[in-house]
């Protein structure tokens, strides 16, 4: 394969096409947030049981990229994301169709087992093809498709509902799941991502940093995806405002974050990647927090601040891990940290959910800032970032 050394003409075409299929990965695991409030009216559940739909989402993608070495090396990337697409596709028609609420678990499996199926293969995918001196412009550019997701996912489900019932909005998205495959699988080559893939890379599991940064990323996807599950909840259940109001409020408050996830992949080129990561780590936990506040104005201005700060995180932190593995042990290395980070996108839901039943909401998010603040210590114990 020729690898692209510069972002335009056909580089640029295909980097903008991949983007768009993280836009669309990322919108499978966001697109029930803003029908949550639907969803637990007509089925008549609490919050918690509501917000467990996420965990057990959660499940399914930690088991798809921790697992993310066997079907690398059975399909390659190519096909990798190819199935993930499709299988989205299938899920959704599959949820379109739920008349028990229990169903939403093993769906919700199915659900994250093919979004995770993507990033692992993605980032190898993304390596290959570019050269490494593009790689932090790249890999951020990317990533901000899921910045952008967040921001447009509740704008797009208002626009859909106000045609369609949150069941045929599901059918509308499954069609263009169908349809990213296909074209996907059509213009793209696969990546030559080695022959020594393994199944449990020793060296991948004994390198510290990986354990250091994957517990920041637990607290860190936790205040952004955990955040954002529950966010519409929060707005319309705790505060009274509309799903119209809420989904607007909450559309704009991620507006920020894909301008900050592009602008950061040109920041780590240049500056320290450990100091801007401190930053951003330390700032999102105390906006985190600052969202438990009482007046509505000051929340969109807290929501807005939280997620722009937040999105710099994942992007610079990719890139880190791109150098410091090979990239035989490059996608084990992105999926085993991912998956520790899907632990907070999983589990933090349930108990902001559980903290809406039992107390407030607002709880929930000042204690989760608190230990995403403490968290941006242990980058000190990052050797490898110096």
């Amino acid at each position: 394969m020729a690898r692209f050394h510069a972002l335009k003409g056909k580089a640029l075409i295909f980097l903008l096409f991949i983007w768009y299929l993280w836009f669309m990965n990322f919108m499978a695991r966001a697109i029930l947030s803003p029908v949550l409030p639907l969803i637990e009216d007509e089925f008549g559940v609490l919050h918690a049981r509501a917000t467990s739909i996420f965990l057990f989402i959660g499940i399914g993608y930690a088991f798809s990229v921790f697992f993310s070495g066997v079907y690398a090396r059975m399909l390659g990337p190519k096909k990798s994301v190819f199935m993930s697409l499709t299988i989205l596709g299938l899920t959704f028609l599959a949820i379109s169709l739920v008349k028990t609420f229990n169903l939403f678990y093993p769906i919700g499996i199915v659900l994250g087992l093919a979004t995770g199926m993507y990033l692992p293969a993605a980032i190898p995918l993304l390596t290959e093809y570019y050269d490494q001196r593009q790689w932090g412009k790249v890999i951020a550019i990317h990533d901000s498709g899921a910045a952008l997701s967040m921001s447009a996912t509740p704008f797009i489900a208002l626009i859909l509902l106000l045609f369609l019932p949150w069941r045929g909005m599901l059918v509308v998205i499954a069609i263009v799941y169908f349809l990213a495959a296909i074209v996907f699988y059509a213009v793209s080559e696969d990546a030559n991502v080695g022959t020594k893939i393994t199944y449990f890379p020793r060296h991948v599991l004994k390198a510290k940093a990986i354990w250091y940064l994957g517990v920041i990323w637990i607290f860190m996807t936790g205040a952004t995806m955990g955040l954002y599950f529950v966010v519409p909840l929060y707005l319309a259940k705790e505060l009274s405002l509309s799903i119209e109001h809420a989904n607007a409020v909450f559309g704009v408050s991620r507006i920020g974050a894909a301008v900050v996830g592009i602008t950061a992949g040109f920041l780590v080129d240049r500056f320290r990647a450990k100091k801007i990561l401190f930053v951003l780590v330390l700032a999102t936990g105390v906006f985190t927090a600052l969202v438990g506040v009482r007046d509505l104005r000051w929340i969109k201005v807290f929501l807005f601040l939280q997620a722009s700060v937040a999105a710099g995180f994942p992007p610079i932190s990719l890139v880190a891990i791109s150098k410091m593995f090979e990239r035989e042990t490059r996608g084990q290395a992105v999926g085993l940290i991912v998956t520790l980070g899907v632990i907070g996108t999983a589990v933090i839901p349930y108990f902001l959910g559980l903290s809406g039943d039992l107390v407030s909401f607002r709880l929930g998010f000042l204690l989760l800032g608190i230990v995403t603040v403490l968290s941006s210590g242990l980058l000190y114990f990052v050797k490898e970032l110096e």
